[in-house]
């Protein structure tokens, strides 16, 4: 196949790099693949093969600009794999899985490479290196050393094998868990088994089982435990039907996950003691700001007991409310918990969610909440760019410029759900900064929001959280500055790439921001102030079942990863294992399920976050103290947006993140702003 027949092979054309997904078939991507492969094993034996002694210019640098082409194309063919994961694309992933994982083998376990690297770093202090210089050559040393780049050959072999398994597993995995999704999704045929739903969220449904050429009603299932419409149900069986669709998903059947994780746990543990690490979380924590699972699992049950007693005193207070008020009273289960919930916090607090989402149309969300709280903060305004082609029709393009007018990148917003695309929500690179490669930041932000039949898309406040979440990610994407793309976007460690996306979330109820784009969809008129006020007043309610669900899902990931290998060799029922583990830390409440449990855990099993799921609430340390620096330094203002472009987002991974943060804020984060939000500080 030519470059003329197939547009990956040779540079996109198109402004800031795009891929010409107009131009791109299924069948350009692995030729693609195989020629960039071909072409980085060229630029790094290029680098290995020099005779003369290592330099930073002629090693490090000159690695940096290698694989250029293999980025660009990975980055085309992973967006489209993730978000739009058709049947043709799923075989290429599996094709690619082994083959990408081993090339990437080949060079991080280069041990000519890794001689010369460790060269540079051992002189590191006899050169008048820049801070980034200095900073790449830290971790790039630290990173090959953490692969295995200096074990020997027959280690290395074996370690190369588990990669390319692993790589196989967790690609199985995610397809495992699509396909069940899509199978286990509740269809109903009559309405009245909807009831308590509005007349836009049964359109979505409605349209949901059309797309499936059905008729009735058909409800997507979310990638977490349950479903947001468990909170409007008043059919009692419904809830039950959807809660358990949700938890059997890749339990049994052509498509059960139980054995896929058993052999990734082992597998991994195995990899673990091969590089000297006690367990895998062993392994991951030590390259992260955390330093060990016992630092995480310190954190996790400090964190539990609390939790779950407040959890407890939720349950008690929706049994009471149940006993009251049913004809028949029953025991609270977990299918009921969201709809009693909703009935405490309008008797509590006269709010109720479900009615606020004529206020939150998702156009208006986004221009007038994200796209204003962006502008007002950092200056930066945005124009959609609908000539430019995207891999689905439902991709929307913006470009995004600074305050003076210069063009600063484009971002990419994919709203809605498919049968194709994976559960969640989460920001990707299309294409990533760096000044050694003369590119501009394309950030692509996918959410899972149902899509209505007609007329415009109303969202939940969950929904809503997600959308500003998520740009939190593109921000950071869009806006570090970099020169060496090893350092690009949210290049940073894992425990603290959640930080950025989660401070974006405190615009959403601010004041000024809320007032733009909170509006009515027919009438104009803005939430009542009333509303908003028992909205804040409630902040901490439900936070016991929130705090929990999130840390059994935390802690399901650390016991799955702190395995021994003989130990993970030897667990044969995931079920069980999952039970004692939630008993273990006391987090084992029928009507408080976590998150996610094992087998759809797709963080941990298929995406990133493998002994990592605690990121979440140890970046949220940070996040919690940075809300309290901005309410005190006057919020919404240019000056404190700049100082967190500039001092923190700016950097993206070309520095450590927590002196990144110190620089920021002058001090490292206090703890007590977290429990506070979230009701464990009594």
């Amino acid at each position: 196949m030519t470059a003329t027949d197939n547009p990956l092979l040779t540079p996109s054309t198109l402004p800031y790099g795009i891929p010409d997904y107009a131009a791109i078939k299924p069948e350009h991507y692995v030729p693609a693949f195989q020629a960039a492969f071909a072409e980085q094993r060229q630029q790094i034996n290029a680098i290995t093969r020099v005779r003369s002694a290592p330099t930073f210019e002629n090693t490090l640098e000159a690695w940096e600009r290698t694989g250029a082409h293999l980025e660009d194309v990975a980055h085309a063919f992973y967006t489209v794999s993730s978000a739009d994961g058709t049947t043709d694309i799923q075989a290429i992933e599996e094709e690619l899985a082994p083959l990408y994982t081993a090339h990437g083998d080949a060079i991080i376990l280069d041990s000519a490479l890794y001689a010369r690297v460790r060269s540079i770093w051992e002189s590191r202090d006899e050169h008048d290196y820049t801070p980034e210089q200095r900073y790449l050559i830290e971790r790039r040393y630290a990173e090959m050393t953490h692969a295995g780049a200096g074990l020997g050959d027959d280690a290395k072999d074996r370690l190369k094998g588990l990669n390319t398994r692993l790589a196989s597993l967790t690609t199985t995995f995610e397809k495992n868990l699509l396909a069940d999704t899509n199978a286990l999704a509740p269809h109903f045929t009559d309405a009245t088994a909807l009831d308590g739903v509005n007349s836009g969220e049964l359109d979505a449904a409605r349209a949901a089982a059309a797309d499936r050429g059905e008729e009735g009603y058909l409800l997507s299932l979310p990638l977490f435990t349950g479903h947001p419409l468990l909170s409007s149900l008043t059919n009692r069986a419904t809830r039950e039907t959807v809660m358990a669709a949700s938890r059997a998903r890749a339990t049994t059947g052509v498509n059960t996950n139980t054995d896929v994780l058993l052999e990734i746990a082992r597998l991994r543990a195995e990899r673990a003691e091969l590089l000297g690490y006690a367990s895998h979380a062993a392994y991951i924590t030590s390259d992260e700001t955390a330093g060990s699972p016992e630092a995480v699992h310190t954190r996790l049950r400090e964190l539990a007991a609390p939790a779950a007693r407040n959890a407890r005193a939720e349950q008690q207070a929706l049994q009471q409310l149940i006993d009251a008020n049913e004809a028949e009273p029953f025991e609270l289960q977990a299918h009921d918990w969201a709809y009693y919930t909703e009935k405490v916090r309008a008797e509590k607090y006269d709010v109720d969610t479900a009615a606020l989402r004529p206020w939150f149309e998702a156009e208006r969300v986004l221009q007038d909440g994200v796209f204003f709280a962006a502008t007002q903060l950092y200056g930066i305004t945005f124009a959609e760019r609908a000539d430019l082609p995207t891999y689905h029709p439902d991709a929307r393009t913006f470009e995004v410029f600074n305050a003076d007018g210069s063009a600063l990148g484009l971002f990419v917003l994919d709203l809605y759900t498919r049968d194709t695309k994976r559960g969640g929500a989460w920001m990707n690179p299309l294409v990533s900064q760096s000044r050694l490669r003369g590119t501009k930041p394309v950030v692509v932000n996918n959410l899972n929001v149902p899509k209505p039949a007609s007329g415009p898309t109303m969202l939940t406040l969950d929904e809503v959280n997600t959308l500003f979440h998520e740009f939190g990610h593109a921000l950071h994407g869009l806006f570090a500055v970099v020169t060496y793309p090893h350092f690009a976007g949210t290049n940073v460690f894992r425990d603290f790439v959640e930080f950025p996306s989660q401070v974006n979330e405190m615009w959403i109820m601010w004041p000024e921001v809320l007032n733009n784009y909170a509006r009515h969809i027919d009438t104009g008129e803005p939430l009542d102030a009333g509303v908003v006020a028992r909205m804040q007043e409630s902040e901490t309610f439900n936070q016991g079942f929130a705090t929990s669900e999130y840390l059994a899902a935390a802690w399901l990931d650390q016991a799955w990863h702190s395995l021994s290998a003989a130990e993970a060799a030897a667990i044969t029922d995931v079920a069980a294992f999952q039970a004692a583990a939630l008993a273990d830390i006391g987090l084992d409440n029928a009507v408080v399920p976590p998150r996610y449990a094992s087998t759809y855990f797709a963080h941990v099993f298929s995406g990133g976050y493998s002994a990592g799921y605690y990121s979440y609430i140890w970046s949220e340390v940070l996040d919690a103290d940075t809300v309290e620096w901005f309410k005190e330094s006057g919020g919404l203002t240019r000056a404190n947006g700049d100082r967190f472009r500039q001092r923190l987002l700016g950097v993206g991974g070309s520095k450590d993140p927590l002196e990144a943060y110190r620089d920021f804020r002058g001090r490292d984060a206090e703890i007590a702003p977290l429990l506070k939000r979230r009701g464990l500080d009594t």
